[in-house]
């Protein structure tokens, strides 16, 4: 019974430290020059993006981000340099999983539960010493049932150079996890496609960020 508390204990901590962390793949292709200064730049969106308040908050995250690693927005009647445009998704597949565990003997049996199994069941001629190896209480393995649904969510985020009208930076973040709310895990989406920024060009790389409960 012991053993079967420490197991469940590890795997609840071990969950637990899954859902605390946000993982992402990074995927950048780009011709940034080197000596590009500091280039200003806008968002490219409809007008209807325009007014939507989700679409809006994404900007802002990037707006963010692109300042954070050296641009600025374009100063009064000045023309911008860059444009940023960006697309996300998210979808789910259900995931149905059988573990091998080890439980009391006892489990699931009328018999299991406080009353019954040491230290609780100590009736004459049961309780301990005699509850115990020779006993049917030794850990057995058991296939445990789960079912859940895993979410995979993409941010996608192109810089065109304006001058040129060709793409210079264009990246992806792929991520997937138990979190099915594009808006809550989006901050850590942007984040990652900015966090090597600009980065070697075709190489994929990992980002891991503390992700709060």
């Amino acid at each position: 019974m012991r053993l079967m508390l420490l197991l469940l204990t590890f795997f609840t901590a071990l969950l637990t430290g899954c859902a605390s962390t946000i993982k992402s793949e990074v995927t950048a292709f780009h011709e940034w020059p080197k000596d590009f200064g500091n280039p200003s730049f806008v968002f490219a969106h409809t007008e209807e993006q325009a007014k939507d308040l989700a679409h809006r908050n994404v900007e802002n995250l990037i707006r963010k981000e692109l300042i954070r690693v050296g641009l600025r927005e374009p100063a009064d009647k000045e023309s911008p340099q860059l444009k940023v445009s960006f697309s996300s998704l998210i979808t789910g597949r259900d995931v149905h999983v059988i573990q091998t565990v080890l439980v009391d003997s006892w489990y699931g049996t009328p018999w299991y539960g406080p009353g019954y199994h040491y230290p609780y069941w100590v009736g004459p001629g049961w309780g301990h010493p005699y509850y115990g190896t020779m006993w049917p209480s030794m850990p057995m393995a058991r296939e445990v049932e789960r079912r859940y649904t895993v979410f995979h969510r993409e941010l996608k985020i192109k810089i065109t150079d304006l001058t040129s009208d060709r793409a210079i930076y264009d990246a992806t973040v792929s991520s997937d996890g138990k979190e099915g709310n594009l808006a809550t895990v989006m901050p850590y989406l942007v984040q990652s496609a900015f966090t090597k920024f600009p980065g070697e060009s075709g190489v994929p790389h990992v980002i891991k960020f503390k992700f709060p409960k």
